[in-house]
């Protein structure tokens, strides 16, 4: 974990930062907006990285004028975003090591993948 996802703040330390209600976060939380960590006793602890995340959020909604569902749209497409940036950082990374180079397909076998996938690894993408 890096230090910016390391949970450093408490709820009541995150609202007053946010300057919104305890509740505000509870509730963007159970819409799953947030994911703050938890301590054993189920205490919220925020990071650096979550209170930048619901900065962000409060700036659609009170600055921009989105209303929640496109707020969730909206968060839901970035983290979408961050996670085929990752992919698509992973198969550079795959090229580089392996010098782009594909096995020439032969009559009798199927051409293989520039990257090999299980089965078990593909899920449908939803869009919305």
């Amino acid at each position: 974990m890096t230090d910016r996802g390391r949970p450093l703040y408490m709820i009541g330390v995150v609202a007053e930062m946010l300057k919104v209600h305890p509740q505000t976060l509870r509730f963007y939380e159970k819409k799953g907006l947030v994911r703050p960590s938890r301590t054993v006793g189920r205490t919220r602890m925020y990071s650096d990285e979550d209170v930048q995340a619901l900065a962000r959020l409060l700036h659609l909604s009170r600055d921009l004028g989105v209303n929640l569902a496109g707020v969730e749209i909206i968060v839901k497409m970035r983290r979408r975003m961050l996670d085929m940036q990752k992919q698509i950082e992973d198969l550079l990374d795959y090229v580089r090591r392996t010098g782009g180079e594909v096995p020439a397909a032969t009559g009798s076998e199927p051409r293989e993948a520039l990257v090999r996938a299980a089965s078990g690894q593909l899920r449908p993408v939803d869009v919305f």
